[in-house]
């Protein structure tokens, strides 16, 4: 497991310290960013890192749950996909009621990026990406912020050959009192992004 921290003021990198501290066989590579980079500067300090067959991208936040790395896992066990993304529109699993205009922009943005990319996917800015890890770490990956999603689909929709699936999972999102940074502007910027990594940089 790799754990990057982002600069964060909560406490992580003690908390990280005493965890590694109690549990020294636990297999766990903790990296610290002097400075606040953002989501996507985390993630690619995560995938520089990483030496498994695979990787999956976890937020800290636990909007997610780590118990369904199964479900994104079986499609690479049974040898179709080689990218598995997990989507909070599919499926039956738990979702919290939110934000109305948070949904539709998720599916405005999904709706852009598949108009570029040819993909069908139902939900492009998910947190849950499943990589062969050889695969992404081929990339030049640039955004720094959320723009690592429109990025990497992008880029990743370009590899000759590349199997694609998605599953459904859970999700469990805060709301602002309880944490969560994503606003509008991030949604400008991933419009953006879209455009120039379909577009303009290959």
């Amino acid at each position: 497991m790799i754990v990057v921290n982002d600069c964060s003021s909560d406490q992580t990198e003690q908390v990280m310290k005493a965890y590694m501290q109690q549990y020294p066989d636990a297999g766990i590579k903790h990296f610290t960013h002097e400075r606040n980079m953002g989501k996507g500067a985390a993630i690619h300090t995560g995938i520089a890192n990483a030496t498994g067959d695979y990787l999956i991208v976890q937020d800290a936040d636990l909007e997610y749950d780590p118990e369904e790395f199964n479900d994104l896992l079986r499609p690479v066990l049974k040898g179709v996909a080689d990218v598995v993304y997990g989507s909070r529109i599919m499926g039956s699993n738990p979702h919290r009621i939110l934000f109305f205009w948070h949904t539709i922009g998720n599916r405005f943005l999904t709706f852009i990026s598949n108009m570029f990319t040819n993909l069908n996917l139902t939900d492009m800015e998910t947190c849950y990406k499943l990589f062969k890890t050889s695969m992404v770490q081929s990339l030049h990956l640039k955004e720094k912020r959320f723009g690592f999603e429109p990025e990497v689909t992008a880029k990743i929709s370009r590899i000759p050959g590349v199997r694609i699936y998605e599953v459904g999972i859970s999700y469990y999102g805060r709301t602002f009192d309880e944490g969560k940074k994503i606003n509008w502007k991030d949604g400008v910027r991933a419009i953006y992004c879209i455009l120039k990594y379909n577009l303009f940089c290959r």
